[in-house]
Parts: structure tokens; C-alpha cells; sequence
């Protein structure tokens, strides 16, 4: 079973049940609530019958919306827990665009916002750089630490494409050979590092000190090396170059820890440090 945890989540002061799936690295969202805040309903009912209307009417459009939500038992206001009608990030940001709302407004103009940037960056990817330093710079980051991070990044795509000219199929296979890396330089998996970090949707290289995006860029750029050295074929045969190169991070992460008599790995992330995260560069 889905390890799952329940919370309540506060929109303009109004409550929105959610559930954080622990297993799928999402939250859900109760349909009702925010169908309820949305359209300024209070009557229960009322948004109930709303949501059957609704959902008819994306079903004669052909939306996928209605036959991929899920149902969850969540807490009443009587105390007790009912299966409930879920959604995803990306289902409530679709969900909200089919409802005509002053409340939804800011919302579909920012979606629109984000899809005229996502295809300008499609025409001219740097664009998604420039963005992202921006970003990092509008959250504190130093310029140090930025500059490692986007480097992260391209040593990341290299490893990629040699995963790709071996066969390595992207999703769970990216994600099993990342994980084994993970694993062998710091002794974690990806999941146990984020939780070290008290981290759940968030990026974890955006929450690594400068120490370890540099360790864990020495583990991509020896795999990658190892991979254009030996040419392996298959997830199997990337699978042991990619364990390689992560023991050369892995040594030199011992060599470090030995010579300050400090874990090189942190538990400090982006968001404990405050707004202020140049400790990250420490």
C-alpha cells in the first residue's frame, strides 16, 4: 500500500483536504473543496451536484480528466472518513480551467503565462536557463552556488545521452540507474536523501550544499566517461559503468569526510535556511 499522509491546506483561509502519496512523490487534492472555493459554494450539496455536472459535461468533450481522478478516504466534518473524489497538481490545474470563476481567473491567465514561456524555451532552450537562473537569484541562492547548479545540469544531460545511445530506456530505468548512483556515492537512494533532507516534492540537487553538487557531478562525469570509454550496451551493462563512476564520487567523499572529520552529506536543505541560502554554499 501507498504510504500516505493527510493534511489540510488553507486557500484564502478556506480548507482544502489533501493527501501526500509518499510511494508516487504527489499530493492530492479533494475535488469538492476546491470545486466549493472556486465557485464560492458553501453548500456541500450544492457542490456535489457540481461536480456530477461537470463531469458529465467534460466527458461529452472528450476530456480524460474525470476517468483518471481517484478516490481517497478523507475526514469529514462529522469526524469520520469517506471516499472522496482526488486529484493531482495537474488535474486540479486542469479541472480549474473548465470552471468559470473570478476565483480561477488569475490562475488560467498564470497557465498561459507558463505555456507561452514553455514554447518560446522549446524554439530557444536557453531561454529555460536564463529563467531558472532568475529564479534561483529571486530565491536567495549565491551566485557560486547557482553556477554550480546550472553546471549540475549539463553534466546531467551528458550522462543522459549516454544512457540513451546504450538503450536505457527514460523513466524507471533513468530513475533505477540515478537511484544505484545515488545509493553507492552517498548511501542513500534518491527518496532516503530527500527524506534525510525533510524534502518531498521538492528538487533535491536545489537543496545540496556546493560539497555535494560537486560530488554528485564527479559521480555523473565519471559514468559518463566510463560510458564513452566502454561503449556498454543496455540498461545491464550501463547499470555497472553507472556504479563505477559513482565509486570514484564515493572515494573522494571518504577522502573529504576524513580530512574535515565532518559527514560531507547534509541534512540542511533550501527551505530550513530561510530566504537567505548562501549557507548552501558553505
Amino acid at each position: 500500500m501507498n504510504k500516505r499522509e493527510s493534511s489540510i491546506r488553507l486557500f484564502e483561509e478556506q480548507q482544502v483536504r489533501t493527501v501526500w502519496d509518499e510511494d508516487a512523490e504527489k499530493w492530492w487534492f479533494s475535488i469538492l473543496d476546491v470545486i466549493g472555493i472556486l465557485t464560492s459554494q458553501p453548500d456541500y450539496a450544492k457542490v456535489r451536484n457540481y461536480w456530477k455536472w461537470l463531469k458529465g459535461k467534460l466527458k461529452d468533450e472528450g476530456s480524460e480528466l474525470v476517468s483518471n481522478t481517484n478516490q481517497l478516504k478523507l475526514e469529514a466534518a462529522d469526524g469520520k472518513k469517506y471516499l472522496t473524489d482526488v486529484a493531482d497538481t495537474e488535474q486540479i490545474l486542469r479541472l480549474i480551467q473548465s470552471i468559470p470563476s473570478k476565483k480561477a481567473e488569475p490562475f488560467k491567465m498564470w497557465l498561459a503565462e507558463v505555456g507561452s514561456e514553455r514554447i518560446d524555451e522549446t524554439v530557444d532552450p536557453e531561454l529555460s536557463i536564463e529563467r531558472a537562473i532568475q529564479n534561483y537569484r529571486r530565491l536567495g541562492y549565491s551566485e557560486n552556488w547557482i553556477n554550480q547548479r546550472i553546471k549540475s545540469i549539463e553534466v546531467r544531460k551528458l550522462l543522459t545521452d549516454e544512457w540513451d545511445k546504450s538503450g536505457v530506456k527514460r523513466g524507471a530505468e533513468y530513475a533505477t540507474l540515478t537511484d544505484l548512483m545515488s545509493k553507492t556515492w552517498s548511501g542513500m537512494t534518491t527518496r532516503e536523501y530527500k527524506a534525510h533532507k525533510g524534502l518531498r516534492k521538492e528538487n533535491l540537487r536545489d537543496n545540496m550544499t556546493n560539497t555535494e553538487l560537486v560530488l554528485n557531478m564527479l559521480a555523473e562525469v565519471a559514468a559518463t566517461d566510463i560510458s564513452v570509454a566502454h561503449q556498454p550496451s543496455g540498461f545491464d551493462e550501463s547499470a555497472v559503468v553507472a556504479e563505477k563512476g559513482a565509486q570514484v564520487a564515493r572515494g573522494a567523499r571518504e577522502q573529504i569526510e576524513e580530512a574535515t572529520g565532518k559527514p560531507a552529506i547534509s541534512a540542511r536543505n533550501a527551505r530550513n535556511l530561510g530566504t537567505n541560502h548562501q549557507a548552501l554554499s558553505e
